[in-house]
């Protein structure tokens, strides 16, 4: 039990330990943080001075991230980090959009490149979407334009919704190779081959990924949607940290869409777009009618069915309560509203216009004790022998033909395309975007053919920035603090997470199975059996003791007076004296003193 009790102690004392480690450590950080300069300066003296003879520890420094612009180190369409400052090779849309006010038309909307408000590496530069409510478009061409032919397409790029979005997109749009492409009129209208990227208003998160299909008979486009991710976006829209949004296109059909080097969608161009790339090879005949004898009734009235002769549909369906009787003391004079007697006609009444005055109705307070008032009548209650309106049971319709369909004829606009990868060849890279959260950080655009060349673009442009936005991260209890102060019900969490493991602690290590003595005590508590007395046991037990004892002294000294006998050279007396002496020696009295 104590070494239980011991162990329970030291688990305890551990729990606590690791409990209080983390918000000690906070606190000492903060006060170190808080010291004021006189304090400083004042440290700064003494290990001036006792430098050689003692070194006062200190906590490791944050780790720093240093910047180093990425380069591009394999074969790519296209690289923009916009760490040179400026918007060189980029160019703003000087058009309108058509169909709306003539105000908001314009595409007025500012980009600036600059570092983002609360960087965590300094030297970082990007794309800068500045103005709420207004229309944005840029774009910029490609390296050489891009063709769908038997290399994959990559595409990835950076965003940071740095004061958070409320409705707005952040999508890229890969603009199609056409002879009268004119970034200067870059609208909405302006062909493009894909559009991806997130977009929000509202609850509905998305992650765009629409590609625009050729239809091969009549040659128009038609937009294609990939299905919907069933990962939770939410967190990659509020926690104004940088994210790294990829597009994987491959000849074989497959696409994959990834947040931060992580698959949160994925499928075929074939079976995951809606609508399907494919038209039905059948389709309803639009000119097939319904014959006018087709009968679609599963179910008829049975012809053959008569009607009851004791069905009486006449019958009322409530009747008067013959039973009831009326309760005494009911005033069948007295109304059970009457005029008010206090009312009085308003001065400004006009009887030609108003017609004749009548004072309001107010409850007969004659009638407040008594059980009722007025002309009394009994109640009514349902009528036993109601049966309604009699209908013929419903069976099978023999003639049941079931639900009418146009008939199927071959589908005149079908097409198979299987391969829906040869989209058009794209030519520039866009942004043209409608937001009303300014401060949308973009940065490192990146096309390439070449998976291995872009994660190592990756790495030298958003692996830094979330190495740099990890180091700066507080440590796990001021995040927890942190958590609990937006999130209060997150205190009873930690508070359960503390104190269940306790209470088990406490249950397994501090307690155990009762001693015999005690549990034998509660059983007799538990019944009328009599109970013996201790003292009275310990007596018995001393006296079996003394009698074992004589037993075996009778025993051993019998033994000896043989022995002494069968000795003829030996002295009597000698003989006599030895074995007395045997007997006393050998005898349990001599070895263990006799209890009182």
């Amino acid at each position: 039990m104590e070494l239980k009790m011991r162990l329970c102690v030291a688990l305890l004392s551990l729990s606590l330990c690791l409990g209080l480690m983390g918000h000690v450590r906070a606190q000492e950080e903060a006060e170190d943080m808080d010291m004021d300069v006189e304090d400083a300066i004042d440290d700064m003296q003494e290990e001036d001075v006792e430098e050689e003879e003692q070194q006062v520890p200190s906590s490791p420094p944050v780790p720093t991230v240093t910047y180093k612009a990425p380069e591009p180190m394999g074969e790519h369409y296209f690289a923009e980090s916009f760490d040179k400052g400026t918007l060189q090779g980029w160019v703003l849309s000087q058009a309108k959009k058509d169909g709306i006010d003539e105000e908001i038309a314009k595409y007025d909307g500012k980009w600036e490149v600059e570092e983002m408000k609360d960087t965590k590496l300094p030297g970082d530069k990007g794309l800068v979407l500045k103005s709420k409510a207004k229309h944005h478009a840029i774009s910029a061409l490609l390296l050489r334009p891009f063709t769908f032919d038997t290399k994959p397409l990559i595409v990835q790029y950076e965003v940071n919704f740095q004061t958070g979005i409320d409705c707005g997109g952040a999508y890229v749009k890969l603009l199609s190779q056409t002879p009268d492409l004119d970034l200067e009129e870059f609208v909405d209208k302006t062909p493009y081959t894909i559009m991806f990227g997130p977009d929000k208003c509202g609850e509905d998160y998305k992650l765009h990924f629409i590609f625009r299909h050729k239809n091969p008979k009549t040659g128009e486009f038609e937009e294609k949607h990939a299905k919907k991710p069933d990962a939770d976006l939410r967190t990659y829209y509020t926690d104004k940290k940088t994210h790294l949004y990829t597009l994987v296109l491959n000849p074989d059909n497959s696409f994959e869409i990834l947040i931060d080097q992580t698959v949160v969608n994925s499928g075929s161009l074939l079976n995951d777009m809606t609508p399907p790339i494919n038209p039905p090879a059948e389709i309803e005949d639009p000119d097939d009618l319904k014959p006018e004898d087709w009968d679609e009734r599963p179910k008829i009235q049975d012809p053959d069915a008569v009607k009851p002769e004791d069905w009486d549909e006449d019958a009322p369906a409530k009747i008067a309560d013959e039973d009831a009787v009326k309760p005494d003391g009911w005033l069948d004079e007295e109304p059970e509203y009457i005029s008010d007697p206090d009312a009085l006609k308003p001065e400004d009444w006009d009887e030609d216009m108003d017609g004749e005055w009548e004072a309001p109705q107010i409850p007969n307070p004659v009638c407040e004790t008594a059980p009722g008032c007025g002309p009394w009548e009994r109640p009514v209650i349902d009528n036993p022998n109601y049966k309604g309106k009699w209908k013929p049971p419903m069976i099978d319709n023999p003639n049941y033909q079931g639900v009418w369909k146009p008939r199927k004829i071959p589908n005149p606009d079908f097409f198979e395309d299987l391969h829906p990868f040869r989209m058009t060849p794209i030519s520039a890279v866009g942004l043209e975007l409608w937001s009303m959260s300014s401060d949308i950080f973009f940065d490192n655009f990146f096309v390439t053919s070449d998976r291995n060349v872009a994660e190592r673009w990756a790495a030298d442009g958003w692996g830094l920035k979330k190495a740099a936005e990890g180091a700066a991260e507080p440590g796990l209890m001021n995040q927890m603090i942190t958590a609990a102060e937006e999130r209060p019900w997150l205190w009873v969490v930690y508070v359960l997470t503390v104190a269940l493991p306790l209470v088990l602690i406490i249950v397994f290590c501090c307690t155990g199975k009762k001693s015999s003595e005690s549990t034998s005590a509660a059983e007799y508590k538990k019944t009328d059996a009599p109970q013996p007395d201790v003292k009275e046991e310990a007596e018995e037990e001393d006296t079996k003791e003394e009698e074992s004892a004589k037993k075996s002294e009778e025993e051993d000294s019998t033994g000896e007076a043989e022995e002494a006998a069968e000795d003829d050279g030996k002295d009597d007396n000698t003989s006599s004296q030895r074995s007395e002496d045997d007997i006393l020696r050998r005898s349990p009295r001599s070895r263990k003193p006799r209890k009182d």
